[in-house]
Formats: structure tokens, C-alpha cells, sequence
């Protein structure tokens, strides 16, 4: 029935979840939506709906699934290398800390590849990263800073022998851990503080409407400082840039103007 179709499962599920699903771009949302539903077994929304209620192992499963998760350290070197040659070494002329957020961190890895950056190359000039995300079961996972050798790959040698231990994993060093605060965020409906130096904010506006992207890029411009930057993903341009005092100083980063 229609009532039980798309925009009745967006409703519902906002009202469960407290998850807006109409700022993300549909098709990607129901591609991954009838994955999970095969998975699981059931055959339509209002199924779903049930088994998330009554199971809050799948609830959780499901809104993880949802939420795109995907993250490495160091991802796109080439990127953190001009953040650490070009773009942090022009804050710091202007600052003597910075006040830094990685938005949408999942499970940790961008956070904690700023830390590790900063704590090696400008040390004393950070000293607590804000870290937020949607998922607080991908948090907790952050918040352990636990990851296996795939997941350390990108990482220089001498940095994972200085900056983790390793057992079967590998862990972060305490004194990374407590340069993050981990903190649960939603990008699209909570509000921004402000006076941000850098804001990391890579792969995640992808997933949403053009309405919603707009929207996101506008409140980031304004919880910037006056020369903050913002560094996006490798995929992701700004195109209304100027109009939001903001203008681009290297590829996939821009800085506020005014």
C-alpha cells in the first residue's frame, strides 16, 4: 500500500531514529535500505520497522548500515600532505593553537591522523580535536582506538611505531586518545559551534540532497573563523564558495575570507 511506502518509512523512521532520511539522496538511500532488508529477511518498510523495534541488535545493525561508514588513516596522502606542508603551517603564523573538528569521523581514523599529525610536526599547538559523528556505535569504536593491521596500512612505519601498540592489533597511545573528544553530532540538525581554525569534513556531504549540501557548507563557513579552513573530500566541490566568504586555496580546501 502507498501509505506504506518511502515517504511513510522516511516518516516513521525519523520518528524512531531520530534520523532524517529526505536529506539524502534516495536512490543511494534505498539501494542500501533493500540491501539490509534481504539481509535481514523481511520483505517490506513496515516489516523492517517492526524487526528494528523489536530487535535493537538489528535496529543498530540497520542504522550503521545506513549511516556509510568508511574511513582509513591518512586517506588520499597526497591531500594530508598539503594540509601539513602548506595549510597548518599558515595557521599557525596567525595562531598559537587551533581550535579543530573532524565532522563525520566515524570510527576514528581521520581524528586520529590529525592528532598524530599534529602532535609530530606542530607540537603544542592542538590540544583537544572535536570529533563528532551520527552513529554512537561507530563512536565507541572510535573511542577505543583499537585497529587492525589492514587498517594501519597508510600509516608511515615510524609513526605507528611511535604513536600505537601493538599486540594483535594495534592501539592508539593514550596521549593521542586524549587529544579527541568523541562526541555524537548530526551534521544536518544539530547546531555549530564556532571558531573553527580547521574543519575536516571528507566524504560525507556525497550522500546528501543538494539542498541538504548547501545547507551543510553554509553552516560550516559560518563556524569557521575569519582565514579557518575547510578541507572536503576528494570527490566534492563547493560551488556557491564566493557567496559564502569562502574561496580555495589548494584543491578540496577553502579558506573564509571575511
Amino acid at each position: 500500500m502507498e501509505h506504506r511506502g518511502w515517504e511513510w518509512f522516511v516518516k516513521k523512521f525519523f520518528q524512531k531514529s531520530g534520523i532524517d532520511l529526505q536529506y539524502y539522496k534516495r536512490p543511494q538511500m534505498e539501494r542500501r535500505i533493500n540491501s539490509f532488508m534481504r539481509t535481514a529477511g523481511v520483505a517490506n518498510y513496515a516489516d523492517l520497522i517492526k524487526l528494528c523495534e523489536d530487535n535493537p541488535e538489528v535496529r543498530r545493525r540497520f542504522i550503521e548500515h545506513l549511516t556509510i561508514n568508511v574511513s582509513e588513516f591518512f586517506r588520499n596522502a597526497n591531500h594530508w600532505e598539503v594540509l601539513r606542508q602548506q595549510i597548518i603551517p599558515e595557521l599557525i603564523k596567525r595562531r598559537s593553537s587551533l581550535k579543530i573538528w573532524s565532522a563525520g569521523c566515524s570510527t576514528g581514523e581521520e581524528p586520529y591522523s590529525l592528532a598524530i599529525m599534529m602532535q609530530e610536526y606542530f607540537p603544542g599547538y592542538v590540544h583537544r580535536i572535536w570529533a563528532t559523528d551520527l552513529d554512537q556505535a561507530v563512536l565507541n569504536k572510535a573511542k577505543n582506538g583499537i585497529y587492525s593491521e589492514k587498517a594501519v596500512q597508510g600509516i608511515p612505519a615510524h609513526l605507528i611505531n611511535k604513536y600505537f601498540y601493538r599486540d594483535s592489533d594495534f592501539q592508539v597511545v593514550e596521549s593521542i586518545k586524549q587529544m579527541v573528544k568523541f562526541e555524537k553530532h548530526d551534521l544536518l540538525a544539530d547546531r555549530f559551534p564556532g571558531d573553527f581554525d580547521l574543519i575536516l569534513c571528507r566524504n560525507v556531504a556525497i550522500y546528501f540532497t543538494e539542498e541538504a549540501k548547501e545547507k551543510l557548507y553554509r553552516k560550516f563557513a559560518q563556524a569557521l573563523a575569519v582565514d579557518g579552513v575547510l578541507f572536503i573530500g576528494s570527490t566534492e566541490q563547493i560551488f556557491q564558495a564566493r557567496e559564502l566568504n569562502l574561496k580555495s586555496i589548494a584543491t578540496f580546501f577553502y579558506q573564509k575570507t571575511g
